[in-house]
C-alpha cells in the first residue's frame, strides 16, 4: 500500500467565534490533556509530547464544553470529559493513520512514520486506555457508558469498512451506517457527556443534534476530497479515491452513469496505484452525474435536523455557538 498524507487546512476564523464562549474551557481541556498521558515510561511520553504537539480544531471537546454551557454553566468536570472525547478522537487517528499507512497528519510526521507501526497501534490502544481510566476516577458510570458505547461503535465501523470486499458494492444505506459509527456516534457522544455536566434536561436532545452535526460534518469531509484542490497542482487532492474508498458522491454518480462512465471507474477500481490523472477523471466523470449535488443536498439535511434539534434547548450564547458550527461544518466543502 502507497503511503498517503492526511493534511487538510482547516477553516479557522469561524471556528474561532464558534469557541470564543469557551476559550478559556478549551485551555483547561489541553491541560487535562497532558495530565491524563502522564506515564514514567519515557517512549510513551516522547510519543505523548508529539501527539500533543499535533494540535488539532478541537471541534469535539468545544462541542462537549458548549452543550454544558447552554444552561448551568461549565465546571470542572466538563473540561475533563473534554480531555478524554479528545483523546478517544485522537486515538482514532493514531490507528487511522496505522490502516492507511499516511506519513503526514495535521502537516507533522504520523506516529507510524515517525516511530513505527508496532508503536503506533500500541500508542492507539494506550491513549483509549487512559481515556477510559479517567472516567473511571471520576466515577462516572453515565459518561463512561455513552462513551465506552461510541468507542464500540467506531470500531465496528472501521471492521465493516475494512470488511468491504466489493467497495463499488457499497451502498448508500452502508454509507450512512459507516459514518454514523465512525464519525456521529463520538460527536453524538462528546454532546450527551456535556449535557451531564449542566444541561441533564436537554441530554436527548443535544445527543440528537451531534449526531447530525457529525453526519453532516463526514459528509462534508467526503466532498472536500472530490473539492479542495492541492497547492501545488491545483488539482482535487483525492485522497480516499486513491485508497479506493468510495464514499457518497461517487455511491450517487453510480446510479446513473452510463456504460462507458461506469468502465472508467471499474479499471481505475482495478489499478493497484492510479495516477493523478485517473484520479481527476473519476472526479469529473462524479461531477458530471450529480454526485457532489447529491451529497451537498444530503449534508444540508443532516444539517436541517441538527438545527431542529436544538428547539427545545435555551437560547444562551453556547447555544448560538452550536448554531453556528453547523453552518461552519457545511462550508468547510464550499
Amino acid at each position: 500500500m502507497t503511503a498517503t498524507i492526511r493534511s487538510r487546512s482547516p477553516v479557522t476564523a469561524p471556528l474561532a467565534r464558534i469557541q470564543h464562549p469557551v476559550r478559556d474551557g478549551l485551555d483547561r481541556v489541553s491541560e487535562e490533556m497532558a495530565r491524563i498521558v502522564v506515564t514514567d515510561t519515557p517512549l510513551i511520553c516522547e510519543v505523548s509530547r508529539h501527539l500533543l504537539g499535533m494540535k488539532g480544531k478541537m471541534f469535539r471537546p468545544t462541542l462537549v464544553l458548549l452543550a454544558s454551557q447552554v444552561e448551568d454553566g461549565a465546571t470542572e468536570r466538563a473540561a475533563i470529559l473534554g480531555a478524554v472525547v479528545e483523546l478517544i478522537h485522537l486515538a482514532t487517528l493514531v490507528h487511522d493513520d496505522s490502516v492507511d499507512h499516511s506519513v503526514l497528519r495535521r502537516g507533522m510526521p504520523t506516529v507510524n512514520a515517525l516511530f513505527s507501526h508496532q508503536i503506533s497501534v500500541i500508542m492507539g490502544d494506550f491513549l483509549y486506555s487512559r481515556a477510559l481510566l479517567e472516567l473511571v476516577r471520576l466515577q462516572d458510570l453515565d459518561a463512561l457508558g455513552v462513551l465506552a458505547k461510541a468507542s464500540n461503535d467506531m470500531t465496528l465501523g472501521e471492521m465493516r469498512q475494512l470488511a468491504l470486499e466489493d467497495p463499488l458494492a457499497f451502498s448508500e444505506e452502508d454509507y450512512n451506517l459507516l459514518i454514523r459509527a465512525k464519525t456521529a456516534s463520538l460527536m453524538s457522544a462528546a454532546c450527551e457527556v456535556g449535557a451531564l455536566c449542566g444541561a441533564t434536561a436537554h441530554r436527548a436532545a443535544l445527543a440528537r443534534y451531534g449526531e447530525a452535526i457529525g453526519m453532516a460534518f463526514q459528509v462534508a469531509d467526503d466532498l472536500l476530497d472530490y473539492t479542495e484542490v492541492k497547492e501545488t497542482t491545483g488539482k482535487p487532492t483525492g485522497l480516499d479515491l486513491r485508497e479506493h474508498k468510495v464514499t457518497l458522491p461517487l455511491i450517487a454518480a453510480l446510479r446513473t452513469m452510463g456504460a462507458a462512465a461506469r468502465g472508467e471507474v471499474d479499471a481505475f477500481f482495478a489499478a493497484t496505484e492510479p495516477d493523478d490523472g485517473a484520479v481527476a477523471r473519476v472526479i469529473e466523470i462524479v461531477a458530471e452525474e450529480g454526485g457532489l449535488d447529491y451529497a451537498r443536498a444530503r449534508g444540508d439535511e443532516h444539517a436541517a435536523i441538527a438545527e431542529a434539534a436544538l428547539a427545545p434547548v435555551p437560547e444562551s450564547e453556547a447555544t448560538a455557538a452550536l448554531r453556528s458550527a453547523i453552518s461552519y461544518v457545511m462550508e468547510r466543502h464550499s
